[in-house]
C-alpha cells in the first residue's frame, strides 16, 4: 500500500497535476494540505473518476485538507479535538485497517512573533490528539506539511538555517521529537539516511533546480506499522511540472 502526502498549494491550480500524478504514480492513499477550497467547491467528483473517494475540511483561500482512498474513509474527523482552531489544518480518517491523521501544521512565520507561539500551542494539542488515537488506533499513518526540518540533514544549508530560524529553530524540532516519542517513526529515515532529500523548494532563485530545499513533509508511521515499511521517498517529478506546487509529494510503502 502505498501512502502519501502532497501539499498542493491550491487545487484551484493544480487540479490538473493532481489529476496527472494520481494517474502515474498511483497511490492508494494521499493528505493533501492547502487545498485552498471551502468544501462546496472540492473536486470530490472529478477525483471519484480516477477511483478516489474523498474527505476533506477546508476554507476559502487559505488552508485546507483533505484524504483521498481508493476505499471509502471511515469514521472522520474534523480538525483536532477539544482545540478551537478556526483554520482547516486537521482531519482523520480510517482506511481499511490503518488510521490515517492528515496535518497542515501551522508556519509560524518568525521565531518568537504571536504565529509561532500558536504554532507551539497547536503542535501540543496535536501531541494529546495523537496519544489518544494510538490507543484506538494502534496502526496510525500521521503525514502533512510539517513546517518543520527534522534535522540538518533535512535542510540544504544548516548555518543558514539554524537553531533561531523558523522551521528549524530548537522549540519547533523539540515539539516534533515529542510526536515521535509517542511511539511513531519517520518513515523516510527507516529506508535511508542520507542527506540532501528535499520536499520543499523556494520558487525564487532557481531553488527547485539548485537543490536548494527542505524536508518538511513527512510520513510518520506508528511502531506497529513500522516491521511494514518497505519504501519511503519523495517524489520529485511534479516539481518539475509548468506551474508546480513548491512541494513534491512524500510517500511511504507498507506491505
Amino acid at each position: 500500500m502505498k501512502i502519501a502526502s502532497w501539499n498542493v498549494n491550491s487545487l484551484n491550480v493544480r487540479l490538473p497535476h493532481l489529476q496527472r500524478w494520481l494517474q502515474e504514480a498511483a497511490p492508494d492513499v494521499v493528505g493533501l494540505q492547502e487545498t485552498k477550497l471551502e468544501d462546496h467547491r472540492f473536486p470530490d467528483a472529478a477525483l471519484a473518476e480516477l477511483g478516489y473517494r474523498s474527505v476533506f475540511h477546508g476554507q476559502k483561500t487559505y488552508n485546507g485538507v483533505a484524504i483521498l482512498a481508493r476505499q471509502a474513509p471511515q469514521a472522520v474527523q474534523i480538525g483536532i479535538p477539544g482545540f478551537a482552531d478556526t483554520q482547516a489544518r486537521a482531519i482523520a480518517a480510517t482506511v481499511g485497517e490503518l488510521r490515517i491523521v492528515d496535518l497542515y501544521v501551522v508556519n509560524g512565520q518568525d521565531v518568537g512573533s504571536e504565529k509561532y507561539a500558536y504554532k507551539l500551542r497547536w503542535l501540543d494539542a496535536v501531541h494529546d490528539w495523537l496519544a489518544d488515537e494510538l490507543k484506538t488506533y494502534p496502526n496510525l499513518v500521521v503525514l502533512g506539511d510539517f513546517n518543520i526540518a527534522p534535522d540538518d540533514r533535512d535542510v540544504h544549508d544548516p548555518q543558514l538555517w539554524n537553531a533561531d530560524h523558523i522551521l528549524t529553530s530548537s522549540a519547533e524540532r523539540a515539539a516534533l521529537q515529542r510526536l515521535l516519542a509517542l511511539g511513531l517513526h519517520d518513515g523516510l529515515r527507516l529506508h535511508t539516511q542520507e542527506g540532501g532529500l528535499f520536499s520543499w523548494w523556494d520558487y525564487r532563485q532557481a531553488a527547485f533546480r539548485r537543490n536548494l530545499g527542505l524536508r518538511i513533509d513527512l510520513t510518520l508511521v506508528s511502531d506497529a506499522l513500522r516491521p511494514h515499511v518497505q519504501a519511503a521517498g519523495i517524489d520529485t517529478t511534479p516539481r518539475s511540472w509548468e506551474r508546480a506546487s513548491d512541494h513534491a509529494p512524500a510517500f511511504v510503502v507498507l506491505d
